[in-house]
């Protein structure tokens, strides 16, 4: 209708307007991806040769891999064993003269310990980033996240809780780097001001790319935030009863399931068990799938991966990344999953002897 498919149209807009209302403080800019908006995050801190950003190794490559096209070199820290999120310990001793940034990662929308990395940001001078894919609507301590960070930035991938397919968004707080984010985002080119009629025509200013969400997909996305409480009331419910009818087994067989630290709210982005071994989860998974249920494993430690030990990444560097990622598996988690479908995941689960 309003005959615009291009980005920057009225529809993007005025979601943008609505996530920032949302989160109460700072500006929200849509992007093509969470990986763009980390890309453009790393922009923004303007790295200088031989500068490091720490990083959860227990992350999507996104994580590291964006703030590499800036020139930043990633440091791999570990993650807490009970919440799988940045642990402050192992960020502490990998600060250097060199740190520019933290980057935590709120594993599967269960809050990072933002108290103790926030404090320790501010000590060392650096950036606190989150990585805020998985935890769009939750909280910690009554505050959301992704309001804790200096940036965050979010997913709207078809994984997500809420999706255009492709998709993200970065939330700024400092209102001073705004208006250089619109100009990475948009090739480089202070066109927004042509938009808001401050200039006549735009030009050339900085080394951006192409990051402007389309207005189709804004619209489909603003489809899907309209509904954000009926989907998320949806989510938390099939959470919930696969954490209350799989405890007792999980506590019969030593699995571990997550672990919500006092004050937090997670917006039961997906569901996780921590088998014993990897043996375990390969025998889970098998097991799930002849019973008709799709369960998966996740990420690989990243220090690990061909890219990471190019970096010196070496084995028992971060042992609890490592651990999950041999003994991590995740059970179907979406909106529409039936209350009968929950229930035949639950038995099938509950029918394995590890």
């Amino acid at each position: 209708a309003s005959a615009r498919v291009a980005g920057a149209g009225s529809v993007g807009r005025a979601l943008e307007a609505e996530i920032s209302q949302f989160f109460g403080t700072g500006r929200s800019l849509l992007t093509t991806s969470c990986t763009h908006a980390l890309e453009l995050t790393a922009g923004l801190l303007d790295a200088s040769p031989g500068d490091e950003v720490i990083v959860p190794s227990f992350t999507f490559v996104s994580t590291a891999s964006a703030f590499m096209t800036r020139g930043f070199r990633p440091i791999f820290a570990d993650v807490q064993p009970d919440t799988l999120c940045l642990d402050p310990r192992s960020v502490e001793q990998l600060l250097s003269s060199k740190t520019k940034a933290i980057c935590a990662v709120h594993y599967g929308g269960i809050a990072a310990d933002v108290d103790a990395l926030s404090h320790i940001s501010q000590s060392a001078s650096a950036r606190l980033i989150e990585d805020n894919a998985h935890g769009l609507f939750g909280t910690m301590h009554g505050r959301k996240l992704g309001t804790f960070g200096d940036i965050s930035t979010m997913s709207f991938h078809e994984t997500k809780n809420i999706t255009c397919g492709e998709g993200g968004a970065i939330h700024i707080k400092d209102f001073d780097l705004v208006e250089r984010a619109e100009i990475l985002r948009d090739k480089g080119t202070d066109r927004e001001k042509v938009f808001r009629g401050q200039v006549d025509k735009y030009v050339w200013r900085d080394v951006g790319s192409s990051w402007v969400l389309s207005d189709v997909l804004s619209a489909i996305l603003r489809a899907q935030w309209t509904r954000r409480e009926e989907i998320q009331a949806k989510r938390l419910a099939i959470w919930n009863r696969y954490h209350h009818e799989l405890m007792e087994w999980s506590e019969k067989w030593g699995v571990q399931q997550p672990a919500v630290p006092d004050g937090c709210l997670h917006p039961a982005h997906l569901y996780f068990l921590v088998m014993r071994s990897l043996e375990h989860r390969s025998r889970l998974i098998q097991h799930l799938e002849s019973r008709g249920v799709m369960a998966v494993f996740h990420y690989q430690a990243l220090h690990l991966s061909p890219v990471g030990v190019r970096l010196g990444g070496r084995a028992g560097q971060c042992p609890v990344s490592e651990a999950a990622s041999d003994r991590l598996v995740r059970l179907p988690l979406y909106a529409d999953l039936s209350p009968s479908e929950v229930d035949q995941i639950v038995v099938a689960v509950t029918d394995f002897r590890p």
